[in-house]
């Protein structure tokens, strides 16, 4: 099977390969309260889903009115993996859409290359992805700015126009679109519709139709 005018499928993690984010969402609640800078679920959802490392600690220093040591996520770094390691599992219907999406695929995420691969074993995924992970480790910013949808063409040696990006937050779209890729905007986990609007992505609630979806637009 061969999907016209794509040669590389570039699939998010968070939100997109794991049902992550109602998790994280709850977690970083309770740490931000721990921190003392409270924000709702709502603004969390808002403001963090999808951002990079950098931008979530700029956010909440803006919040404290204080800088943090470099290091501030590690003390609640054992939050996330107790939470994922009890209720962690695959997004609905990503099984079904990678026995059609022909490869290459691969994976460039926000997130840590150690938490990505974690996440992905712990679900089951990480055989389809073993050796194409990338993550915002690996360049100067990520996601909005587009380096690193860009490095994961380049180390795949693909050409970025010819590169499909599913994502489900408006951060991995901008991104995705500065990049010269066509997005695929999933809305079937917390991202909404009305998030995404006017993004120029191609929104879908079913990742089980995810693979007619590239089969149209790449014709």
């Amino acid at each position: 099977m061969t999907l016209t005018g794509f040669d590389l499928v570039i699939f998010d993690c968070d939100g997109v390969l794991v049902d992550s984010e109602r998790i994280a969402v709850r977690v970083d609640a309770q740490v931000f309260g721990a921190l003392g800078c409270a924000f709702t679920e709502a603004e969390i959802l808002e403001r963090f889903v999808g951002c990079s490392r950098e931008q979530h600690t700029a956010l909440v220093e803006a919040r404290l009115g204080r800088r943090l040591d470099p290091d501030w996520h590690e003390e609640f770094r054992h939050l996330y993996r107790a939470a994922f390691d009890a209720e962690l599992t695959a997004v609905d219907g990503i099984v079904a859409a990678l026995a059609e999406v022909p490869r290459p695929w691969c994976v460039a995420s926000n997130s840590s290359r150690e938490a990505v691969e974690r996440n992905l074993r712990l679900v089951g995924l990480h055989r389809h992805f073993e050796g194409r992970v990338f993550s915002a480790n690996d360049v100067a910013q990520g996601k909005p700015a587009p380096d690193l949808f860009l490095h994961a063409a380049r180390e795949m040696g693909v050409d970025p126009a010819r590169c499909a990006v599913v994502e489900d937050s408006a951060y991995g779209v901008r991104a995705a679109r500065a990049a010269g890729m066509r997005a695929f905007g999933y809305i079937g986990g917390l991202t909404t519709a009305e998030r995404l609007a006017d993004s120029g992505a191609v929104l879908f609630d079913d990742m089980r139709a995810l693979p007619e979806l590239l089969r149209a637009a790449g014709a």
